[in-house]
């Protein structure tokens, strides 16, 4: 599918996002500095600033990954993203469901963006299942939408903006970002 239809878009009301292959490139840098162990990993700039984009189209984001990483919670808390879960991957949709349910949101109103095997949980039950470009063949089967980015290289912006486009709001919430930011600029 090269677009997200107006009636998918309208009734997203969270958007659901894996990391590792998602919102990076599936690399992790581990090494030592200093003695300690540090782990380091490549998130793309137009992706954070999509999430803001959505932010302010009022659309919260969940970060759910299956694994534990102190660059990821990081990066979360630079975007203020609304939630980071950070779960072993067989616990992933279960930590889902219970965003959701403290958000009162049901699955076939949440999207959810995943690349590898421990996503097929929520892909499945979510509304709107989206696969990043290189995610693997199981992923792409259930997706109702398939970036042409790969992940770590644009897919999510790719995404927000399917959404914003397809609720016919892309142009409002430029307008709306830019009028927010060049007031807090002077």
């Amino acid at each position: 599918m090269t677009s997200i239809g107006a009636a998918a878009a309208r009734r997203i009301r969270i958007l659901g996002l894996d990391v590792d292959g998602v919102l990076t490139d599936n690399g992790v840098y581990i090494g030592p500095i200093g003695g300690s162990r540090v782990e380091l990993k490549r998130f793309d700039i137009q992706d954070g600033l999509g999430l803001i984009l959505l932010k302010t189209a009022g659309i919260p984001v969940v970060w759910i990954s299956g694994r534990n990483s102190e660059a990821t919670a990081l990066r979360a808390a630079e975007l203020r993203v609304e939630e980071l879960v950070q779960v072993p991957g067989p616990r992933k949709a279960a930590a889902f469901g219970e965003v959701l349910t403290r958000h009162g949101i049901q699955w076939e109103d949440a999207a959810f963006v995943g690349d590898d095997l421990a996503d097929l949980p929520i892909l499945r039950r979510v509304g709107l299942p989206i696969a990043v470009s290189n995610a693997v063949e199981e992923v792409k089967q259930v997706a109702a939408y398939i970036t042409r980015a790969p992940g770590g290289h644009g897919a999510v912006r790719e995404v927000v903006e399917a959404i914003l486009r397809g609720r016919g709001e892309w142009s409002a919430i430029l307008e709306r970002y830019f009028a927010e930011h060049a007031a807090g600029a002077a």
